[in-house]
């Protein structure tokens, strides 16, 4: 696939989401797939990713990884592969390039589960938020999908919920670990005396 051919893909999954997606989901939306793609573009470079075919099939799991959503939540990464396979040409693709791509988009399912560089990226740009300045805007996004399907009860079980989850994950590639490691723990400590207060 040549950067024109990406780019239309771009245009065309973005569409998708945008018409497709539940509303409700505040979180798991098209600005989500934005900014996992950005980040995943923003790592690969971090990580010295030099192979364009690779960072290719990179940006393309990115696209596809949550358009699962578009047919509804549990399983949804599963989902997204067949969206995926369903969607590109397997014509513009060699040997087991769709494979990697669908390897890419299992990998984020969690608790994650990385075994090549290429997933590892994608892992960590999926959950780059945890350790940004904007953390408690898209964490307050996610809480808010929990609440309007029905998966969350209250906040506090909330805050009980994203500190194990924060205590529990950690970054894979050399980068995320140096760049977003410390604004994680921070957010963790955060949300650890919201709950000492309850």
């Amino acid at each position: 696939m040549t950067e024109l051919g990406f780019l239309a893909l771009k245009s065309k999954i973005l569409q998708m989401l945008t018409a497709g997606l539940d509303p409700r989901l505040t979180y798991h939306n098209r600005h989500h797939t934005e900014d996992v793609l950005e980040n995943a573009e923003r790592i690969a470079a971090a990580e010295a990713i030099s192979d364009s075919r690779l960072l290719m099939l990179i940006k393309i799991a990115a696209l596809f990884h949550d358009t699962g959503f578009l047919n509804g939540y549990a399983g949804h990464e599963e989902g997204s592969c067949r969206i995926m396979l369903d969607t590109l040409d397997p014509e513009l693709f060699i040997a087991d390039e769709l494979g990697l791509i669908a390897d890419m988009i299992m990998a984020t399912k969690m608790p994650q589960s990385p075994l090549r560089v290429q997933e590892r990226i994608l892992c960590d740009a999926d959950l780059d938020y945890l350790g940004r300045d904007d953390f408690p805007v898209i964490n307050n996004r996610l809480k808010n999908e929990w609440l309007l399907l029905g998966l969350l009860d209250h906040e506090e079980q909330w805050n009980e919920i994203q500190v194990q989850f924060l205590n529990n994950h950690h970054y894979f590639t050399n980068s995320s670990i140096h760049n977003r490691t410390p604004g994680k723990i921070k957010h963790l400590e955060s949300l650890k005396m919201k709950l000492n207060k309850v």
